[in-house]
């Protein structure tokens, strides 16, 4: 009975709220984290080769930067919008626009990642017979994790928030409770849908700091990696 209580008073706090829709819950935490990793991921692919493309000179990076960072001034409302007809009402419309919105911040921190590599560990790494390519996939990507991952981390949270506008379609995960309790400002709807969207966020930044820290081992051995420049030599002598 004090169960049903909480839902006939309206509170903001309601455990009977929590047990009777646990499974719309679900469904709407697992669209909004299937949808923000599909958006983050797509537009990671899509970044890496067009910061490669900005960092051959100015004549590039002017106008993919200058591009990506128009699209992220576009309202989320004209977005959809502009990309309605390609699309129609569909999970793939909202990926769309958060993979645009996420482009800005990806291909900036790529950008910045590579141009702080060390010219010394380029000019290590080409001495000991590297080419091009081995140059980028084992010295330069490597080194330009931590700036890489602080774009990636930066660009989750942001998505993660912007996955709700996707309730304007009807595909927005927690966003589509959000929208459907405000008329009737369903309170214990509203806060839970809301923290957990923050629990999320909070979760991804975690995970993805984890996984930086795996990844780049050699940024925690002052002593090898800034004696040799490259990351595979710092391994072999902190080995």
């Amino acid at each position: 009975m004090a169960g049903q209580n909480c839902l006939v008073a309206n509170d903001w706090i309601c455990g009977e709220y929590l047990r009777s829709r646990s499974h719309e819950l679900t469904e709407a935490t697992v669209q909004h984290i299937w949808i923000t990793a599909a958006s983050v991921l797509i537009g990671l692919a899509v970044a890496f080769p067009l910061a490669l493309l900005a960092r051959r000179g100015r004549h590039f990076a002017g106008p993919v930067l200058g591009l990506t960072t128009v699209l992220y001034t576009v309202p989320s409302l004209a977005m959809f919008s502009l990309l309605l007809p390609l699309f129609g009402l569909s999970a793939a419309l909202v990926v769309t626009g958060l993979v645009l919105y996420s482009l800005t911040i990806l291909v900036r921190n790529i950008l910045a990642g590579l141009e702080a590599v060390p010219q010394e560990a380029r000019e290590a790494a080409t001495g000991m017979g590297y080419g091009p390519v081995r140059l980028l996939w084992e010295v330069e990507l490597p080194l330009a994790l931590p700036a890489l991952m602080a774009g990636l981390r930066i660009a989750t949270v942001s998505t993660v928030a912007l996955t709700t506008v996707g309730s304007l379609v009807g595909k927005g995960g927690l966003g589509n409770l959000i929208e459907d309790a405000l008329p009737s400002f369903f309170k214990a709807q509203v806060l839970t849908a809301s923290v957990l969207c923050v629990l999320l966020a909070v979760a991804a930044d975690l995970l993805l700091l984890g996984a930086q820290r795996l990844l780049t081992p050699w940024t925690r051995i002052r002593t090898s990696a800034g004696a040799s420049g490259v990351p595979g030599i710092a391994k072999t002598e902190a080995g």
